[in-house]
């Protein structure tokens, strides 16, 4: 299963700005769950802003320590620089309407249980603290953030920080999921 995993997200390139992963193929924490793995951000519905094309500010690392997550890893601020370090996910908005918003990350007891997430929409910004220890509600990989009115183009964005965080657990940042919303 972990074989497969590697082979079908070869060809997605890792954010330049990022440190490499330390795990080899296949090593991971929890076996259990790589069958939750999302390789091709493409496949899931909406519009899916994988970290790799995100902005990142400090220094980030990837992992693929502890499944599930999105592509070819997650991104985690490695305990350090907390309140100087963030990741914006800016989506492509097809149309202006009003998204779902929820963001992908792994979850275990060395994350940090207050995350800080702002959401920058059409009407301002929302501000969220999220655990990060939690399962998020969504196949195991995506917490719902709320639903905010957006603007065609890339006008909106979401941003994970690490500003006042456990100085001993780690921040992820994964992939961020717009999805429409009839309202």
């Amino acid at each position: 299963m972990v074989a497969a995993v590697v082979i079908a997200t070869e060809a997605i390139k890792p954010h330049p700005q990022a440190l490499p992963n330390k795990h080899a193929p296949g090593e991971v924490d929890r076996p259990e769950m790589v069958k939750f793995i999302v390789a091709d951000p493409a496949k899931l519905p909406g519009i899916v802003v994988d970290e790799m094309t995100a902005e990142l500010v400090g220094e980030w690392e990837y992992s693929t320590h502890t499944p599930p997550y999105v592509g070819i890893g997650y991104l985690h601020d490695l305990k350090a620089g907390k309140g100087e370090k963030s990741v914006t996910f800016t989506p492509e908005l097809p149309e202006t309407g009003w998204y779902e918003v929820r963001l992908a990350h792994c979850y275990n007891v060395r994350r940090s249980t207050k995350t800080p997430v702002t959401i920058h929409h059409a009407d301002g910004e929302a501000k969220v603290v999220i655990n990060q220890q939690q399962e998020p509600e969504h196949e195991r990989l995506f917490r719902t953030l709320g639903t905010f009115r957006f603007e065609a183009g890339r006008k909106g964005r979401v941003r994970v920080s690490n500003e006042g965080t456990e100085s001993d657990k780690v921040v992820i940042a994964d992939a961020v999921q717009f999805l429409p919303v009839k309202k």
